[in-house]
């Protein structure tokens, strides 16, 4: 039967091939639509070993400047994560958000209470002063978030170089950056439209295991929840109350893991199942049918947490990568773009 059937794919090769003679087709004369070469991605021309010839100190240099600050002020460890997160959500992780410029992203009402410029800047010097014009700060910013994972207590994971520094920054664009009150569908379409998964969206959500918010992302959750002048009820009773004691002004600050707010760990799962996550959108991560079963995971499983985070930051820190010859440049200062 096998050899019955090859011998009939022969016979139907040999058919279409003298039908095309037949009708003055011959294969070598049917002109052949070219093709053009497929590029690779832009994150494909990232590599761990960018800096091995013209800056061999870079990620050393980048390791001790953040180590000797978190040092000083361990709160900056979660400011540095969510400085490149807020990179990478707007126009890639192109350094955009340390550009300091009036209009913007830095300027724009949602992100003030982001901290860690003065540590990149420092940084920077430090690069120029060694290889000039050769470590992009888009390239600082991201392992600049490693080293501050680590330093937190979390997991290590190897950063790729040659991002180059983009030259707009616009601070209306700023408030496409998620701010806690958004529903899992809205979340889960902004990841993806930046090639993150759901997976992705739940693991990366845990840097919420470490830092603070300010009071104006929870005010409406704890008095007048969508509008109905009543908290949200999926707030303990017990974690309500205390919210409302600390948070009498928006500018005020709140740990977003009431519990272990200094550890890199996965409580802020477990806080999750017991109703005590902080803003709208982490609560909404475990009742949300699409997530939930990622967060009970992560809550019983603390090795899948830290190994998958290591995976979906370097994911993060690959998104719309500027790569290629004619994109971004080498920024002298990470405050501005190059003067021509």
């Amino acid at each position: 039967m096998k050899l019955h059937y090859l011998n009939s794919l022969f016979l139907l090769v040999i058919i279409l091939d003298l039908s095309t003679n037949i009708y003055g087709l011959s294969s070598q004369l049917v002109p052949k639509k070219i093709l053009k070469p497929l590029l690779p991605p832009p994150e494909a021309l990232l590599s761990i070993g960018h800096y091995h010839g013209t800056c061999p100190d870079a990620e050393g240099i980048i390791s001790q400047k953040v180590a000797a600050w978190i040092k000083k002020d361990p709160t900056l460890a979660p400011s540095i994560i969510r400085l490149h997160f807020h990179d990478c959500a707007i126009r890639g992780c192109d350094a955009s958000i340390l550009l300091n410029h009036l209009g913007s992203e830095r300027k724009a009402f949602e992100s003030r209470s982001l901290r860690g410029f003065q540590l990149i800047d420092e940084i920077k010097v430090e690069l120029e002063k060694r290889c000039p014009r050769t470590v992009s700060c888009a390239d600082i910013l991201t392992a600049a978030a490693r080293d501050a994972t680590i330093l937190a207590g979390g997991p290590f994971w190897e950063v790729p170089f040659g991002r180059k520094d983009g030259k707009i920054s616009l601070a209306k664009e700023a408030n496409l950056v998620p701010q806690g009150h958004e529903n899992i569908t809205g979340l889960i379409g902004f990841f993806q439209e930046r090639g993150l998964d759901m997976l992705d969206l739940v693991t990366l959500s845990g840097s919420h295991t470490i830092g603070r918010s300010t009071c104006y992302s929870v005010m409406n959750r704890i008095y007048n929840f969508n509008g109905t002048g009543k908290p949200d009820p999926s707030l303990s009773i017990y974690y309500l109350k205390m919210l409302r004691k600390r948070c009498k002004k928006d500018l005020d600050l709140v740990h977003l893991d009431v519990i272990t707010p200094r550890t890199f760990d996965t409580t802020y799962y477990t806080n999750l199942k017991r109703k005590v996550g902080l803003l709208s959108t982490d609560q909404l991560l475990f009742s949300d049918v699409r997530t939930g079963p990622f967060v009970e995971a992560f809550a019983t499983q603390p090795f899948l947490f830290t190994s998958q985070f290591a995976v979906s930051m370097v994911k993060l820190g690959n998104v719309q990568v500027l790569t290629r010859p004619n994109e971004g440049e080498i920024r002298v200062n990470c405050n501005y773009v190059n003067h021509v």
